[in-house]
Protein backbone atom coordinates (compact mmCIF):
# COMPACT_ATOMS: atom_id res chain seq x y z
CA UNK A 1 0.00 0.00 0.00
CA UNK A 2 2.90 2.20 0.13
CA UNK A 3 5.87 3.14 2.67
CA UNK A 4 6.23 5.93 5.34
CA UNK A 5 7.86 8.97 3.24
CA UNK A 6 6.21 8.16 0.10
CA UNK A 7 3.20 9.05 -2.05
CA UNK A 8 0.77 6.96 -2.18
CA UNK A 9 -0.27 6.59 -5.84
CA UNK A 10 -3.96 5.50 -6.20
CA UNK A 11 -5.22 3.54 -9.46
CA UNK A 12 -8.24 2.00 -8.04
CA UNK A 13 -11.50 2.77 -5.95
CA UNK A 14 -10.90 -0.01 -4.19
CA UNK A 15 -7.51 1.12 -2.97
CA UNK A 16 -8.73 4.64 -2.66
CA UNK A 17 -11.40 2.71 -0.13
CA UNK A 18 -8.90 0.98 1.49
CA UNK A 19 -6.54 3.75 2.28
CA UNK A 20 -9.27 6.36 3.72
CA UNK A 21 -10.29 3.12 5.47
CA UNK A 22 -6.68 2.64 7.04
CA UNK A 23 -5.83 6.53 7.75
CA UNK A 24 -8.94 7.37 9.58
CA UNK A 25 -8.55 3.76 11.85
CA UNK A 26 -4.96 5.15 12.41
CA UNK A 27 -6.14 8.68 12.90
CA UNK A 28 -3.34 9.94 10.48
CA UNK A 29 -3.85 13.15 8.71
CA UNK A 30 -4.13 12.12 4.91
CA UNK A 31 -3.30 14.91 2.34
CA UNK A 32 -4.27 13.65 -1.26
CA UNK A 33 -3.01 15.32 -4.47
CA UNK A 34 -5.90 15.32 -6.83
CA UNK A 35 -4.00 16.24 -9.97
CA UNK A 36 -3.69 15.19 -14.36
CA UNK A 37 -0.77 14.01 -15.97
CA UNK A 38 -1.57 17.13 -18.84
CA UNK A 39 -1.55 19.82 -16.30
CA UNK A 40 1.38 21.71 -15.95
CA UNK A 41 1.17 23.25 -12.02
CA UNK A 42 0.56 19.55 -11.48
CA UNK A 43 4.13 18.55 -12.76
CA UNK A 44 5.57 21.94 -11.30
CA UNK A 45 4.72 20.81 -7.49
CA UNK A 46 4.90 17.32 -7.85
CA UNK A 47 8.78 16.73 -6.79
CA UNK A 48 7.80 19.22 -3.22
CA UNK A 49 4.86 16.59 -2.73
CA UNK A 50 7.06 13.83 -2.77
CA UNK A 51 9.57 15.82 -0.49
CA UNK A 52 6.67 16.21 1.54
CA UNK A 53 5.71 12.83 2.04
CA UNK A 54 9.69 12.23 3.24
CA UNK A 55 9.82 15.16 5.65
CA UNK A 56 6.45 14.69 7.21
CA UNK A 57 6.15 10.84 9.11
CA UNK A 58 3.08 10.00 10.33
CA UNK A 59 0.89 11.60 7.36
CA UNK A 60 -0.18 9.96 4.40
CA UNK A 61 0.10 11.66 1.32
CA UNK A 62 -2.23 10.17 -1.68
CA UNK A 63 -2.03 11.17 -5.20
CA UNK A 64 -4.86 10.51 -7.59
CA UNK A 65 -5.15 11.09 -11.10
CA UNK A 66 -8.34 12.75 -12.12
CA UNK A 67 -8.62 11.57 -15.37
CA UNK A 68 -7.94 7.64 -14.12
CA UNK A 69 -10.01 8.08 -11.31
CA UNK A 70 -12.66 10.44 -12.37
CA UNK A 71 -15.57 9.24 -10.20
CA UNK A 72 -13.82 9.83 -7.25
CA UNK A 73 -12.84 13.41 -8.55
CA UNK A 74 -16.18 13.88 -9.00
CA UNK A 75 -17.58 12.44 -5.67
CA UNK A 76 -14.82 14.82 -3.55
CA UNK A 77 -16.15 17.93 -6.08
CA UNK A 78 -12.59 18.28 -7.87
CA UNK A 79 -13.01 21.28 -10.38
CA UNK A 80 -9.32 22.11 -11.04
CA UNK A 81 -6.13 21.23 -10.64
CA UNK A 82 -3.95 20.45 -8.07
CA UNK A 83 -6.15 20.29 -5.74
CA UNK A 84 -5.06 19.25 -2.26
CA UNK A 85 -7.17 17.53 -0.15
CA UNK A 86 -6.49 17.76 3.91
CA UNK A 87 -8.68 14.54 5.47
CA UNK A 88 -8.76 13.56 9.14
CA UNK A 89 -10.87 11.07 11.02
CA UNK A 90 -12.73 10.07 7.55
CA UNK A 91 -13.79 14.07 7.08
CA UNK A 92 -12.98 16.83 4.68
CA UNK A 93 -11.23 19.46 7.20
CA UNK A 94 -9.24 21.79 4.21
CA UNK A 95 -8.44 21.82 0.59
CA UNK A 96 -5.97 24.15 -1.46
CA UNK A 97 -6.47 25.01 -5.12
CA UNK A 98 -3.89 25.49 -6.76
CA UNK A 99 0.45 24.55 -6.81
CA UNK A 100 0.83 26.64 -3.64
CA UNK A 101 4.01 25.49 -1.59
CA UNK A 102 3.66 27.56 1.23
CA UNK A 103 0.34 27.37 1.47
CA UNK A 104 0.46 23.11 1.11
CA UNK A 105 3.36 23.33 3.89
CA UNK A 106 2.31 25.62 6.51
CA UNK A 107 -1.43 23.86 6.66
CA UNK A 108 0.46 19.74 6.76
CA UNK A 109 2.39 21.28 9.53
CA UNK A 110 -0.88 23.04 11.54
CA UNK A 111 -2.99 19.76 11.12
CA UNK A 112 0.12 17.28 11.60
CA UNK A 113 0.57 19.32 14.98
CA UNK A 114 -3.08 19.20 15.94
CA UNK A 115 -3.16 15.67 15.30
CA UNK A 116 -0.02 14.81 17.87
CA UNK A 117 -1.50 17.19 20.39
CA UNK A 118 -4.74 14.97 20.23
CA UNK A 119 -2.86 11.86 20.64
CA UNK A 120 -0.99 13.45 23.36
CA UNK A 121 -2.93 15.02 25.46
CA UNK A 122 -6.00 11.87 25.38
CA UNK A 123 -2.83 9.46 26.03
Amino acid sequence: MGEEGQVIACHKQSEWEALLAKAKESGKLVVVDFTASWCGPCRTIAPYFSELAKNHSGVMFIKVDVDELNAIASEWKITAMPTFVFVKGGETVHKIVGADRAALLKKIEELKTSTTAAATSTA
